[in-house]
C-alpha cells in the first residue's frame, strides 16, 4: 500500500523502480500520483504560461521532430529575431488573457554575441510588465548564462527530449552531455530550470523511464517539467510515427509527478490533439501547468477561451504568480523604462 511518506524528494531512482511505477494498474498509479500532488500543490490550480517564437526557422540543429530545423522542408517561413517592442507588446497581450509567465523561444543552436543585447532587453522588459520570464535559446556558454541571470531571467527551458540511449536516433548535431552542461550552467547561475521531453518519437517504455530518471536524478529537480506529445509535421522525419496511446501519455505524467513531487509538470505540445477528457485525466494525474494561447512556437494550441471554459467545468483556476520583492520589481520597471527611451530598442535586432 502506498504511504503518504513516500513523496520525499529523491535523486537515486533506478530503472527497475520506475518501470514498476509505469506497470501498476492505471487506477492505482493515478491514485498514487494524485496523493503526491495534493501534498505539495493545490489540486485545483494550474500554472498558465504563454509561449512566443521570437526567432523562427532555419535552425542548424537536425532534431527529427522539429519543423524549425533547416535540414527539413516543412514550408515554414523563416523569420529574423523579432523587434524588442513587438515582443513586449505580445507579452502584454499574454498577461491580459491571464498568463503569469511569458516564454520566449528562438530557433538557434546557440545565441550569437550580436543578438544577446536584444535578448537581454526582452527579459528586462517582460519582467517589468509583472510577468515571470522564461527563454529557450539553445546551448549557452557560462558567460551568456550569467548575463541572462543578471537581466532577471526566471526560467531557462532546455529539454533533454528523450533517454540518453535513444537520443542519437533523434538528434546528431548536439550531444546529450551538452544539454546537461547547459542545465548545469543555468542552475549554477541561480535560475530555475524548465526541462522535459517528447513522447511519440518511436521510443520504448524503457526510454520514457530513462528520460524521467535523468530529470529526477539531477542534483535539484527541474522546477518545471514539460511533457510533450509529438506533433507530427509533414516534411520532418517523424511525420509518420504512430500516435501515442492516451493512457500511456497519462501514465508518463503520473510517473513524473511521483518522481518529482514539487515540480510543476506541464501538459505541453500535442494538447491540441487531446480531447477534454484526456486533458482532465492529465490534471488528475498531476499535470499542473499548461501553455496558453493560440500557438506553441510553430504548432497550434487550444485557444485561451476554450481553456478557460474547460477550467470552469473542472473547477480549476489559474495559479497566481509569486510576486517579486517590491524593491526588486520597481528596479526592473525603472530599468525597462530607461531602455525604452533608447531608440535602439525599436530597431530590428537581426539587421
Amino acid at each position: 500500500m502506498y504511504s503518504m511518506t513516500q513523496s520525499a524528494l529523491r535523486h537515486d531512482w533506478t530503472q527497475a523502480e520506475v518501470l514498476a511505477l509505469f506497470r501498476q494498474p492505471f487506477n492505482d498509479l493515478l491514485f498514487q500520483a494524485q496523493t503526491v500532488h495534493r501534498q505539495h500543490f493545490d489540486a485545483n490550480r494550474v500554472q498558465v504560461s504563454t509561449l512566443l517564437s521570437i526567432k523562427t526557422g532555419a535552425c542548424p540543429e537536425d532534431c527529427k521532430y522539429c519543423p524549425q530545423s533547416g535540414h527539413y522542408n516543412t514550408g515554414l517561413d523563416k523569420e529574423k529575431l523579432m523587434e524588442v517592442q513587438k515582443v513586449l507588446d505580445e507579452a502584454a497581450k499574454a498577461k491580459a488573457i491571464g498568463a503569469t509567465r511569458f516564454c520566449m523561444g528562438a530557433a538557434w543552436k546557440h545565441p550569437s554575441d550580436k543578438d544577446m543585447p536584444y535578448v537581454l532587453q526582452m527579459v528586462r522588459g517582460v519582467r517589468a510588465l509583472g510577468l515571470e520570464t522564461c527563454m529557450t535559446l539553445g546551448k549557452l556558454t557560462k558567460e551568456q548564462t550569467a548575463a541572462l541571470a543578471e537581466a532577471g531571467l526566471d526560467y531557462y527551458n532546455h529539454n533533454l527530449d528523450t533517454s540518453p540511449e535513444f537520443y542519437g536516433n533523434i538528434i546528431t548535431t548536439r550531444t546529450f552531455g551538452e544539454r546537461l552542461q547547459t542545465l548545469s550552467y543555468v542552475r549554477d547561475a541561480g535560475m530555475k530550470i524548465c526541462s522535459g521531453g517528447i513522447l511519440g518519437m518511436g521510443e520504448s517504455l524503457e526510454d520514457r523511464a530513462g528520460l524521467l530518471i535523468q530529470l529526477a536524478n539531477l542534483p535539484e529537480h527541474p522546477e518545471s517539467v514539460p511533457i510533450n506529445m509529438l506533433v507530427k509535421v509533414k516534411g520532418t522525419p517523424l511525420e509518420s510515427e504512430e500516435d501515442v496511446d492516451p493512457f500511456d501519455f497519462i501514465r508518463t505524467l503520473a510517473v513524473a509527478r511521483i518522481m518529482m513531487p514539487k515540480s510543476h509538470v506541464r501538459l505541453s505540445a500535442g494538447r491540441e490533439q487531446m480531447n477534454e477528457q484526456t486533458q482532465s485525466l492529465a490534471f488528475f494525474a498531476g499535470a499542473n501547468s499548461i501553455f496558453y494561447g493560440d500557438r506553441l512556437l510553430t504548432t497550434s494550441n487550444p485557444q485561451a477561451e476554450k481553456d478557460m471554459r474547460l477550467f470552469e467545468r473542472l473547477g480549476i483556476k489559474p495559479e497566481e504568480r509569486e510576486e517579486h520583492d517590491d524593491e526588486v520589481h520597481q528596479a526592473a520597471i525603472e530599468q525597462a523604462l530607461v531602455e525604452q527611451r533608447d531608440s535602439a530598442l525599436f530597431v530590428n535586432a537581426a539587421v
